[in-house]
């Protein structure tokens, strides 16, 4: 793409009520006003991945996989678009190559067209066998740069893990800025950098936890971005994105003007202005927090520590909890906070805190971390964290999935008397216990 005219990744049907509203938008919410959405005109419709997998087998009683098939079957137009965490898909942990390349088989197969992958380490390694796996289905392979800032966090790191992306024939690169980082002359030196060295589409996507969203855009609009992520306002801004309409709206006449139509899209807002007030009692305030801009702490991960702390009766430590965590980061060697990585550092920084000893307790999942299972860290973890952390067990420095065995068989074999279709074998690899329940349930019913 050349510069000019802007193409805009709406949200509203994934991130933004992953970030509101704790995932818990309905499919029956999405359906009534899919066909609507479709005649924007938007480069794609973010509806699939991140958190919505899970939420749809543990709290919604829904298949994710007849969401999506439903979802697809009302928008025939735009691209669906879904958040994939690489090597980790929708879970937590390294799946073997085979469940990557099924998984990502049957998301194309039931309607996903563009596949955002990001790795929480931006180790390309635990990314590699989801673009190829995306690249021979057809679709449009999206690969994602975590945006942090540490030391070693600069221009010239961002440009290296791009430059790795291109080479794996990724088809446009995203700055996925999770936590609402990215300030406004920052995002333009960035995205001038991108579009000077690589020949692909380039999107941003922030959060407005911060305050500095739709300067950060504006900003990088002039300096070349292809493509941004908006929700539409009834559920922007706080921890989701900036706002769609007012984006729309002020480059509307400029060389860069969206040619969304504003009427449609405050029709479209008004369902779910609507559907918000419905699940009004596990939406999340939106404000601006700018305790982010000090401690670096993405707004999902805020509300857990301030939970995890009340749970114990500790709320009184949670400003040390906030003062912990950039220490434990940086012994870390600087893991930008996504999932994995922010439940891995949030939860030392509590133990760290409650301790009154960091390292005395340690999570199996940091442990594994220092011992290299879930990639390589952005910058080396000192000898002395390391062997706080595990002593003088020896580090595996290859790609971890290559130490697992194929999934397949065994999950089939293990879930064979309810999966349906081989959709419910991957939901049962990656939830076990979810998909389980869920599929029974769903036995019951027949």
């Amino acid at each position: 793409m050349t510069k000019g005219h802007v193409r805009i990744t709406e949200t509203i049907l994934r991130d933004a009520h992953q970030s509101l509203l704790a995932t818990r938008m309905r499919t029956e919410d999405m359906l009534c006003v899919a066909e609507k959405l479709d005649q924007v005109g938007y480069f794609s419709l973010e509806a699939w991945g991140g958190a919505t997998f899970d939420t749809a087998l543990r709290f919604l009683d829904e298949c994710p996989w007849e969401r999506l098939r439903s979802l697809r079957v009302r928008v025939r137009k735009t691209p669906l678009q879904m958040l994939l965490r690489g090597q980790n898909l929708l879970g937590y942990r390294h799946y073997p190559d085979d469940v990557v390349e099924a998984f990502v088989k049957y998301a194309v197969q039931d309607g996903i067209r563009v596949i955002r992958i990001f790795d929480a380490l931006n180790d390309v390694r635990n990314m590699r066998t989801a673009i190829k796996a995306v690249l021979e289905c057809g679709a449009h392979a999206q690969g994602a740069i975590c945006y942090t800032t540490s030391p070693v966090h600069n221009i010239e790191y961002f440009v290296k893990v791009a430059e790795e992306l291109v080479n794996e024939g990724v088809h446009s690169i995203c700055i996925k800025d999770m936590a609402g980082l990215i300030d406004p002359y920052g995002a333009a030196e960035l995205i001038t950098q991108l579009k000077a060295n690589f020949d692909v589409p380039i999107s941003l996507h922030t959060h407005y936890t911060s305050g500095m969203g739709s300067m950060a855009y504006l900003k990088a609009i002039e300096a070349g971005v292809d493509i941004v992520d908006t929700a539409l306002s009834s559920l922007a801004m706080g921890s989701s994105q900036p706002p769609t309409e007012p984006l729309v709206a002020a480059l509307r006449g400029t060389p860069y003007d969206t040619g969304l139509d504003l009427n449609l899209l405050t029709e479209i807002n008004r369902h779910f202005a609507n559907v918000r007030e419905r699940y009004s009692d596990v939406a999340a305030p939106v404000q601006v927090n700018t305790e982010i801009l000090t401690y670096q702490v993405p707004g999902g991960m805020l509300s857990n520590l301030r939970s995890q702390l009340a749970q114990q009766g500790l709320s009184h430590k949670l400003q040390e909890v906030f003062e912990e965590v950039p220490r434990v980061r940086a012994d870390l060697g600087y893991p930008p906070l996504v999932t994995p990585m922010s439940q891995i550092v949030g939860t030392q920084a509590v133990l760290n805190v409650v301790s009154g000893e960091r390292y005395s307790i340690c999570s199996k999942e940091i442990r594994d971390y220092v011992r290299g299972l879930y990639g390589r860290p952005p910058a080396p973890i000192s000898d002395e964290v390391r062997k706080k952390i595990i002593g003088d067990e020896e580090v595996f420095t290859g790609r971890p999935a290559d130490l697992l065995e194929p999934g397949l068989e065994k999950a089939r074999e293990e879930i064979k008397e309810y999966a349906r279709q081989e959709q419910d074998v991957l939901s049962y690899v990656l939830f076990p216990n979810e998909a389980r329940a869920f599929l029974e349930r769903r036995a019951a019913k027949s």
